[in-house]
């Protein structure tokens, strides 16, 4: 098959190309995005691969179908750039790959924690001036504090266990479906509401639902705890933006560290260093002393990016070959 790969960036080249050792499948690169402009592009080709931050909207679909495009590869877990009800309309399967490293984005979330709580990146920043002076560095222990974990799937239960068992948190979760393991360890389920109100720590790994989008607003950051820390590594729509900024102004909230956020479609993935970034909530979180923000990296290990493409093309190649695909979504799929 002829694939077109939008939004290429050289990791993506070479874990595409080594998982296509056989030949199966030609791939063309592509640099721009995905959307109803870029679609032309695919022109050619069998099938389209697509990341995040493309947008698969009906007007992208249509014109994808009206090149002759027969499915789409996400090479990615989240599907709510996709209008799956347009795909269906116009027969273009829709695969994703569903779990390609949860040790990856739990790991990072970890590590985001441990900065912000830290002040790792402030320090970091210090010394490369020689400052190596300590005031405004006081961090606190993770041990006994109470953490709340929103969405306990493959990523959340792996971040529920580290913190219940590696760094002794009492450990609150929210999810419609229970994780009997973590409630084995003493990790307390309770309603969302009741965790954001009692956590000291807050980290959310839900997918973005009609639900669960700014499900972190004005009205629940008035009701958290003081000093809370949130960290987002899961999808930048869960977070009302200029709600979490007014938060900080006003000195609620401890700090925050985002690998995701909602308007992140103009912004990351890109060398924007030399450009003057027109995004002003955005520009206005970097100001912030306690916001750590890193561009949608949280997958980005060796072992992902591996995943990714081999699950992405056995896809594609059970597609070629009519077999069925085992990671197919549809309109009644939980985004």
């Amino acid at each position: 098959m002829r694939i077109a790969v939008f939004g290429t960036q050289p990791y993506d080249r070479r874990s595409l190309m080594a998982a296509n050792t056989a030949g199966a499948h030609e791939l063309v690169f592509l640099e721009p995005r995905l959307d109803a402009h870029t679609a032309a592009l695919a022109a050619g080709c069998d099938a389209v691969c697509a990341f995040v931050n493309d947008s698969l909207d009906a007007g992208a679909l249509a014109a994808l179908a009206g090149l002759g495009v027969r499915v789409i590869a996400l090479r990615c877990a989240g599907f709510n750039n996709v209008d799956l009800a347009a795909a269906e309309r116009l027969n273009l399967p829709v695969v994703r790959v569903p779990a390609y490293s949860p040790h990856a984005v739990a790991e990072f979330t970890v590590g985001l924690l441990l900065a912000l709580d830290r002040k790792i990146h402030r320090a970091w920043a210090r010394t490369r001036e020689n400052n190596f002076a300590l005031e405004g560095l006081v961090g606190r222990n993770l041990h006994g504090r109470v953490a709340g974990v929103v969405g306990t799937g493959r990523i959340g239960a792996l971040v529920a266990c580290t913190l219940r068992a590696g760094f002794g948190c009492e450990v609150l979760a929210s999810d419609p479906v229970q994780d009997p393991e973590l409630v084995a360890m003493g990790v307390r389920y309770v309603p969302r509401d009741q965790l954001l109100r009692e956590s000291e720590i807050v980290t959310l790994h839900c997918p973005l639902t009609p639900e669960t989008h700014h499900l972190i607003d004005a009205g629940t950051l008035a009701e958290v705890r003081s000093g809370l820390l949130i960290v987002n590594t899961s999808r930048g729509g869960l977070i009302d933006t200029a709600a979490l900024i007014q938060a900080l102004k006003q000195g609620k909230l401890g700090g925050v560290a985002l690998d995701v956020y909602e308007q992140e479609g103009d912004l990351f993935f890109r060398d924007l260093s030399d450009q003057i970034v027109q995004d002003d909530l955005f520009q206005r979180l970097l100001t912030f002393p306690n916001v750590l923000v890193t561009g949608h990296q949280a997958f980005l290990t060796e072992e992902a990016l591996t995943a990714i493409a081999e699950t992405t093309l056995t896809s594609l190649d059970d597609f070629a070959a009519g077999r069925p695909l085992s990671h197919r979504i549809g309109p009644g799929h939980l985004r």
